[in-house]
């Protein structure tokens, strides 16, 4: 009988993951482990018996061994497969051509190689994770070293909402505010904030920027004023907290000046939409109108 300890690891679920496995033949035993940049615990948990399975020669009689209700129950008590059926297809196969036995065990029971297959799948997780990158290996915090990046051309769009009530977007339309020309005060505001982010943000390094953009359309139907930041720079690191930044201040000015009227003003949503420049390329997390700038 050979016996197959396996576990599966997420982080984030969905995140980055891994699986590991022991495999014990007698006195003979064996160890093995892989990871997945974007998976789920499940997944992780049906492949790590997968592997395992996969490395007894066909006809073998196999028991595996796993924590994981989903696995073990879903082949002993038939739960229904609904998802992470390219799996359970390939699980099948594997197990038609040998004979197999299957255990739900509690996990962390103590049991040296249920422990073991843990740890396994844990490391291969954490070999893929993204490491923080402002600590060194001492755990001290410092400043990344670009030094020997290329410099590139960097570009980063950021937006965000400030939301109030429709009598105080109507004032701001109008450039009826009490404290003047609440959007151009705030694009004044938002420019400056870029240029000022490294002094702001501790860690971030001090950048010669070649175009800063803050626009504002005001929504009547939500009575909302969405803020729309645009940074540009020739240089070895990108520009993204720049562009947040500058959303953030704008928000905060808009704020600052309507509070007497409109106590009940919100920021959400300031968030990265596009950036491009460096190794990563062009990366869009949301769609741009057409006459946005980058679009």
């Amino acid at each position: 009988m050979i016996e197959i300890y396996a576990d599966g690891s997420c982080s984030g679920n969905p995140g980055p993951g891994g699986w590991g496995a022991v495999i014990v033949r007698g006195e003979n035993r064996e160890e093995i482990k892989g990871s997945v940049e974007n998976t789920t615990n499940n997944r992780m948990e049906l492949l790590g018996v997968i592997e395992g399975i996969a490395h007894t020669p066909e006809g073998s009689e196999v028991m595996v061994r796993s924590d994981s209700q989903y696995l073990i129950f879903t082949m002993t008590k038939r739960w229904k497969r609904s998802a992470n059926l390219d799996l359970w297809r390939r699980l099948d196969e594997l197990t038609a051509n040998r004979h197999v036995q299957w255990m739900w065990v509690k996990g962390h029971d103590g049991h040296p190689e249920n422990e073991r297959a843990h740890e396994l799948a844990t490391e291969a997780t954490a070999e893929i994770v993204p490491k923080p990158t402002h600590f060194d290996t001492a755990g001290r915090v410092h400043m990344v070293d670009v030094s020997e990046k290329a410099v590139t051309e960097r570009e980063a769009i950021a937006k965000g909402l400030v939301k109030m009530q429709p009598a105080t977007a109507e004032l701001i339309e109008k450039g009826q505010a009490a404290k003047g020309d609440v959007l151009a005060i705030a694009q004044t505001a938002g420019i400056m904030a870029a240029k000022k982010t490294s002094d702001l943000i501790p860690l971030c390094h001090p950048l010669h920027i070649t175009k800063i953009a803050v626009e504002f359309k005001i929504h009547r139907e939500t009575s909302s004023i969405e803020i729309m930041a645009t940074v540009k720079a020739d240089e070895k690191t990108g520009v993204e907290m720049e562009a947040l930044t500058a959303v953030a201040v704008s928000a905060l000015t808009i704020y600052d000046m309507c509070k007497a009227v409109d106590r009940g003003m919100r920021i959400e949503h300031i968030r990265l939409v596009r950036k491009s420049g460096g190794k990563s390329g062009t990366i869009e997390l949301e769609d741009l109108p057409e006459n946005a700038p980058g679009a």
